[in-house]
């Protein structure tokens, strides 16, 4: 099994919102950065990823595509 959400460690400024908006859940802070709790409960919605000021956040639809919700 593949992580659905990937997280660019080094952009995330643990601000949170991301965690604040996801419906399930399976998103934390720790240490000042974000990280997957439990990737087997999300449903790939992408809020975190539209949510986050960021931009340190994607969700991965494919087994290895990466995209940007609100990339224009």
């Amino acid at each position: 099994m593949y992580d659905k959400v990937l997280i660019e460690k080094d952009w995330c400024k643990g601000c949170g919102i991301c965690v604040a908006f996801c419906p399930k859940k399976v998103l934390a802070i720790k240490n000042n950065k974000v990280y997957l709790v439990d990737n087997e409960k999300c449903n790939e919605c992408g809020v975190c990823e539209e949510k986050c000021p960021d931009f340190a956040i994607y969700i991965r639809r494919n087994n290895n595509e990466r995209t940007k919700v609100n990339a224009g």
